[in-house]
């Protein structure tokens, strides 16, 4: 295929993805999933590009690693319906570690869509990542994941290490995946050491050859849950996923179905945290932007992406629903607008967040030696959603055979749930809104060798979504806001709080689309804005507070005429910044038109982050 009608394919896919995103117009559109993206235009770059996701250098990057252990390499051509590609992992021998970083390197070449992949590791999953869409010029990129907390399964010798990368490859789709992966093993004496060794407290960037180059900074895993880097990593992990054979995951395809296994907790479990992987694709890939069925009913639209705005990832176990999680908005590089994520992608693209549930409230119920079902469904879904979970258990081994944990529920009551809809509109103009609450408190006994602790933990939920359409649906302006609060308090026999964690998480996203009415010439402007956050604070009695905010402000237009781009331009910009046991880190980043512009770090801290109703912890 010639440049010429390369571009043009291009510009069509960008015209039709952002008609469809507005949504009332996208009618005649077929559905697409994370197999059939939308691609973009740019193509005036000559060399390869290198895309990024900002976050915060890991502790001991710049240490030394113990041993290197290169594990993958495989190209991901025509991998649609094939199971995931699985190779022998063993703990290195003779090798003396405490944290290990996961390295996922890839590059790609030809034109092709944004994927959706995963890592396992016997079946608990390690990453959830999605690739850049490769514009026949080339892109290429690096994960680097702290994967410390999987150290149960990573001391393991024959286990198995398994990728999902499904890709299609084609005549018009000729972009492969090339894969590299090595797990890095550091024997880290001390956890708190800086961010980076260098001296340097400013970086940014420098002109060569008309191709800006990045100071070899190493950057580290998307630490959006903000850990303790004293947390000690589980006993044991059960993976709660799939058979593997159409990857590890469960597919979900409407909010009745419930997915999980059934499992056996062992008798001398004193903590367990269930960790969420979630990602939504297809008709849902942009839940938060859909409107409800009575809207696409009445105009007589055709599209599918329906059934309101409103989705919570549920976990039920056996017949109670025990928690639940509004997943943070990952926006994948075909998302929104293709412009806004060339080279830096969306908040969370490459490393998608999981997300923790203390069940150690819920043990009296579970430490009886019988199976207990975990499901995790997904209210409100539509075709389709990903999801998988990791059991992590923290196991008394000191005590003397049969070792047993005594356990008693003293408050299990089932969380509290208000949700409220209202649906207002006129043809193609209107205002839709949802907003939910959910509260919830959980408590037990827990007899161990550690002592006999009280855990108590208390969490408030609350999601607020509006939707309006403008000037006969051409304008169209999303605003989510979704702010959690979690308490976790650990009390002695007698009463004394021994330990006491608060986290507060706020992301907030607004959305805005507009198509101008077309002019003598027949080219029509577009015009798209996006804005979203990850804020974060967490306070423990003894330690200092983690503060994490990481923001993207993105803004693109584009000339349109007979479905074909003639013109187009992007801004994106994101400023990151962490506080934390480790020190603190910042950076301040922008592209414009597919080109880093500015790019600023600093390691040293600044006055005090001030953050909500902070101050009453």
């Amino acid at each position: 295929m010639n440049t010429t009608s390369f571009s043009s394919l291009m510009a069509t896919l960008i015209f039709f993805f952002f008609i469809s995103f507005i949504a009332p117009l996208s009618s005649s559109l077929e559905h697409h999933s994370h197999l059939t993206k939308h691609g973009h235009l740019r193509q005036n770059n000559t060399s390869s590009q290198q895309y990024l996701e900002i976050t915060r250098p890991l502790p001991f990057t710049d240490l030394t690693p113990s041993y290197t252990f290169h594990i993958l390499t495989h190209d991901f051509a025509n991998t649609v319906g094939l199971p995931p590609v699985s190779v022998a992992y063993s703990s290195p021998a003779n090798c003396s570690w405490t944290h290990v970083a996961l390295q996922f390197n890839a590059s790609s070449s030809g034109f092709q869509y944004d994927r959706i992949a995963a890592v396992w590791l016997d079946g608990a999953e390690i990453l959830r990542t999605s690739t850049p869409q490769s514009t026949g010029n080339g892109v290429f990129w690096t994960v680097t994941k702290d994967v410390t907390r999987y150290s149960s399964i990573l001391v393991n010798a024959n286990s198995s290490l398994s990728v999902m990368l499904e890709n299609m490859v084609n005549d018009i789709y000729t972009g492969v995946y090339h894969v590299n992966i090595s797990f890095l093993y550091y024997d880290v004496k001390n956890l708190n050491v800086p961010l980076s060794n260098s001296t340097s407290t400013n970086r940014k960037l420098k002109l060569e050859n008309d191709v800006f180059v990045d100071n070899p900074i190493k950057m580290g895993m998307n630490n959006l849950r903000s850990d303790s880097e004293n947390d000690k990593p589980a006993d044991l992990i059960l993976p709660i996923s799939g058979n593997g054979s159409g990857g590890f995951w469960f597919r979900i395809l409407n909010e009745s179905e419930l997915h999980g296994q059934r499992v056996i907790i062992p008798k001398n479990t004193y903590k367990a945290v269930i960790e969420i992987y979630v990602s939504s694709h297809g008709y849902d890939e942009f839940w938060y932007s859909n409107p409800p069925d009575s809207y696409i009913e009445m105009n007589n639209l055709t599209t599918r992406r329906g059934n309101g705005a409103y989705r919570e990832v549920l976990l039920n176990i056996d017949e109670n629903l025990v928690g639940s999680v509004v997943p943070f908005p990952v926006i994948f590089t075909g998302g929104i607008n293709p412009l806004y994520w060339e080279p830096l992608v969306s908040i969370g693209a490459f490393d998608l967040p999981s997300y923790d549930i203390d069940l150690t409230p819920i043990l009296g119920l579970l430490l009886d030696g019988q199976s207990h079902f975990l499901g995790l469904g997904v209210a409100d879904s539509i075709p389709f959603w990903l999801v998988g979970a990791n059991l992590h258990l923290w196991l008394d081994n000191n005590c003397a055979l049969p070792c047993e944990v005594q356990a008693k529920a003293l408050d299990s009551s089932t969380p509290k749930f208000k949700i409220e809809r209202s649906s207002n509109f006129v043809g193609l103009d209107g205002s839709f809104e949802v907003e939910m609450k959910r509260k919830s408190k959980f408590s037990s006994w827990v007899k161990s060798t550690e002592g006999s602790l009280t855990t108590k933990v208390s969490r408030e939920l609350k999601f607020k979504n509006k939707i309006k359409f403008y000037q006969n649906g051409t304008e169209k302006k999303i605003k989510q806001k979704v702010e959690e609060d979690i308490e976790v308090r650990v009390l002695s026999d007698s009463g004394n709080t021994i330990s006491k964690t608060k986290v507060k998480r706020k992301y907030p996203l607004t959305i805005t689309t507009k198509s101008f009415p077309s002019r003598e010439d027949g080219t029509r402007l577009m015009l798209s804005n996006l804005d979203h956050k990850w804020k974060e604070k967490k306070k423990s009695k003894g330690y200092s507070s983690i503060s994490l905010t990481n923001r993207q402000q993105c803004s693109a237009w584009m000339v349109v005429q007979d479905h074909n781009v003639l013109y187009d331009g992007a801004t994106t910009q994101q400023s990151y910044s962490y506080e934390g046991e480790a020190g603190c880190y910042s950076r301040v980043i922008s592209a414009v038109n597919g080109k880093l512009m500015n790019d600023n770090a600093d390691r040293l801290c600044a006055a005090p982050l001030t953050f909500g109703s902070f101050s009453a912890l």
